[in-house]
This record gives C-alpha cells, structure tokens and sequence, in this order.
C-alpha cells in the first residue's frame, strides 16, 4: 500500500477577487468614460486592432482585467509580468515566447508588464524595439503618474487611459453581485454593507477580499446575518489608499496645503484626518505644517510658525493619538490666520537675484575692524550706529553693495501685522526720502561757497 504523501503539492485556491475576474467587457463595473459607448477603450475593443497603451490608476480599479480581456478579444497571447519580481532576463524569456507563439500559431502576443513603474530605464528600453516590429503589444499597468515614472521612449509609443477608484454606486453593484455568486446566504445588514465599501476605499480588490475575510468570520461564528458590530469587529482595517511617497500620499498633501493656504479650516482637518488615517508620518504632516505656517501666512500672523513648532514639539512628547490633536489645532490655526506669502516672494527674488549678479564686495563702511590694520584700511570708517539716531534709523543710510541699485524685494501684504509692518516701512522710506533731500540740498551749498 502507498504511504500517502505528506508534503504533495496543491495549488492554492484562488481568492474571490481571482474567482469573479470579470470574463466580459460588460461585466466590468466602472470606468465608464473608458468602456462606455463611443469611449476610447469601447472603441478600441470593437475596432479588434490592439495598440500599446499605459493602464494607470489606483490598486483595484481593472488594470490587469482590462489587459486580460483584451487578450481574450483580440485573440493573443496573454504573457504577464511584474516589475516587481521580474528582470532584463524575464523580458527576455517572454519576448522569445512571443516569437515562438507568432511562428507556431500565428497569433499576436500582448505582453501585460505589472507596476511598469518599478522597471528602471534600461529595462523599460529592452521592450521598445519589440513593439516597433509589432512583435508585441505592450500594455503597462501602473499606479504611478507615468509622466514621471515611465521613460518618454516608452510613453511615446503608448496610449495612456486614466482609471478612477471605483465609487460608491460602482462598489455596492459589485458587493451584491459578488456576494450572490459566492455566498448567497450571507445576509449583510445596511450598516454591515456600508462599513464594506468605505473599508475599500475604491479598490474592487479589497472589496471582494475584505467579503471573504467576513464570510469566514461568520461561518466560524455561526452568524447568519452580519451587523456592522461584527462586520467592525471582524475586518482588521488596513490603511487608506496611498502609498508613502505615491502619487496619492502628494494629492493629499497638496490638497491639505492648498486648504490651509485657502483658509477653510474644515477642509484643512478632513486632509489632515484622511493621512493620518491613511498611516502617514504624523511628524511628516507637522513638518509640513511648519512649511506652511513660514510660506503662506509669514509676518502676516508670526505666531503661526510658534503654533506649529509647538504642534509637532506636541506631537514628539505625547505620540498617538494624543498629539495628533496639537497637529490639528496646529491645522486649523494656520487656515484661520491671516495669509502672506511676501517673504517667500521676496526670498525667491532675492535669490534669483543673487544667481545673476556679480559677486559684489562688501561696502568698507559696513565691514567689521576687530584689528588695527582693518581700521587702518577703512573698514567700519563712516558706519552710522542706528541706536544713536533719531527713531533709531539711519535715514538715508545705503546697505547694499557699491555701485549697485538698491534694491526692493520684500512688499508687506496689508494683512495681520504685515499690514503694521507696511506702514512703518513706508515711514522709513519717508525718513530716507527726506534725509536725502537735505543732503542734496547741503551739497549745493556747499558746491555753491566753493565757486
């Protein structure tokens, strides 16, 4: 009798997600300004040509399903990639397959390359001359903006189709299909559903993976009807799609400056709660804060960059979750403040200044003379002490270099306390003005005792 063997091989079973891949175009859910009637995608599937193309949208929105469909439609070879795991050698094993497949049958491959962004320049050089013979049809799928992420050879010869996350109405179609084929006495209650597709985030994926992962919970429990307390208690929630240094971690961040800069308090804390909430570094969004505090609000609130300082001095101290709530009063403090962004302008200008400038020396008068030889050149002679003046200001006195016009980088908003600041520096000036004329004034007396 044969022993029976402990270690045999098994294939996996596939996960719902796998199991319920759409088979036709028409059971894709979503992407409607792709696949609806008259759309580029439609189109391209009913013209029976396949052309290279560039697939790029968030995880779960039918990046790989619309490139195994097309293979099914256009009746090719379907060979998959993953940058992820694959290298020069993979790319060229799969082009040699391509070949052999042409010769044998006749039939056209389309090569499927997965996370086409992982791929660095070379290795997404090794694909061109292969779709230019039209040996392959090259569909790259990415979650990345491929402007940046693909090389221009590559993208040039591919058309790029946008996909959006799946929204709600896309999700709950999906959930009830879905929960109809695989487990049609798994009753979900409103709320239980509701927790489903906002735990998905938009991503057909983990909808169906999360439904399978509650579906054995309550088979394990012996629940008949799932509440949202077991559906809450059950789902281990993962973090919110992006990925640290993703397209959509940068979106968001943007979009939490631009709230503040805006100032919109509440839209300011729903960004600042959607990356927290999405696991990334608290410390990171503080830093950020700080950038906003001296950029967009400036000496219009000096405050603001003392709140935000504190936030994340705040945040280091007390961790999560506490000192998320110092970062977001930080938030909200920095959308209510009045908003200047003159400094930053005038750092800008001053800089771009100096990068085309000569390198000017510093005017003796303004040099330090620690030693009695620098005295002796001159250094400091002349030097006008400003607290011994009048208002402590040494009207009419020049800071910039020799020879060179000053300059006037720096213009106060008439917001906050800028709006203070504005008025003294136009009484300076003022001084300036004034202290100028007199000395006008005093050189044509002079001159005219000379004659």
């Amino acid at each position: 009798m044969k022993a029976p063997e402990l270690f045999s091989e098994r294939e996996p079973a596939a996960p719902l997600a796998e199991r319920l891949r759409p088979r036709s175009l028409d059971q894709v859910v979503g992407q409607e300004h792709l696949l609806g009637p008259g759309k580029p995608l439609r189109l391209a599937f009913e013209a029976g040509k396949p052309h290279s193309m560039i697939l790029w949208g968030p995880p779960g929105s039918g990046k790989t399903t619309l490139a195994r469909l097309m293979a099914s439609a256009f009746q090719a070879e379907f060979i998959a990639l993953s940058a992820v795991f694959s290298g020069v050698k993979d790319i060229r094993d799969a082009i040699e397959r391509a070949r052999q497949a042409l010769q044998r049958t006749g039939r056209p491959t389309i090569l499927f390359v997965d996370e086409v962004h992982r791929f660095n320049k070379a290795q997404q050089d090794a694909f061109l001359p292969y779709v230019e013979q039209g040996l392959i049809t090259f569909i790259g799928a990415t979650t990345e903006n491929p402007s940046f992420e693909v090389n221009g050879a590559l993208l040039s010869r591919a058309q790029v189709y946008v996909l959006k996350p799946l929204g709600e109405e896309h999700l709950e179609l999906l959930l009830e299909r879905a929960r109809a084929q695989a487990y049609p006495t798994l009753r979900l209650s409103d709320e239980a559903r509701r927790l489903l597709t906002g735990f998905a985030d938009g991503d057909a994926r983990r909808l169906l993976n999360l439904l399978e992962q509650l579906h054995t919970a309550a088979a394990t429990a012996g629940v008949a009807e799932v509440s949202g307390e077991f559906a809450r208690d059950a789902l281990a929630r993962s973090g919110r799609r992006f990925d640290k240094g993703g397209d959509a971690f940068y979106d968001q961040i943007s979009a939490l400056h631009k709230s503040v800069r805006g100032s919109s308090p509440d839209a300011a804390l729903y960004w600042l709660a959607r990356m927290l909430d999405g696991g990334a570094d608290p410390l990171y969004l503080g830093r950020r804060l700080i950038r906003m505090a001296v950029e967009d609000v400036g000496l219009a609130d000096p405050r603001a960059l003392r709140v935000a300082l504190d936030a994340v001095e705040t945040y280091e101290r007390l961790g999560t979750p506490e000192g998320e709530l110092a970062l977001a009063q930080a938030a909200v403090y920095l959308a209510c403040a009045p908003k200047s962004n003159a400094v930053y302008v005038a750092y800008n200008d001053a800089r771009l200044f100096v990068a085309h400038d000569a390198s000017r020396p510093v005017p003796a008068h303004l040099r330090n003379a620690p030693t009695q030889l620098m005295k002796k050149l001159g250094y400091g002679r002349g030097y006008r002490y400003a607290h011994d003046e009048p208002e402590a200001y040494a009207a009419g006195e020049n800071y910039f270099p020799d020879g060179m016009e000053p300059q006037r980088f720096y213009h106060p908003t008439n917001r906050g306390l800028e709006a203070r600041i504005a008025e003294k520096l136009d009484h300076l000036r003022a001084l300036d003005e004034r202290a100028k004329a007199g000395k006008s004034a005093a050189d044509a007396a002079a001159r005219k005792r000379e004659r």
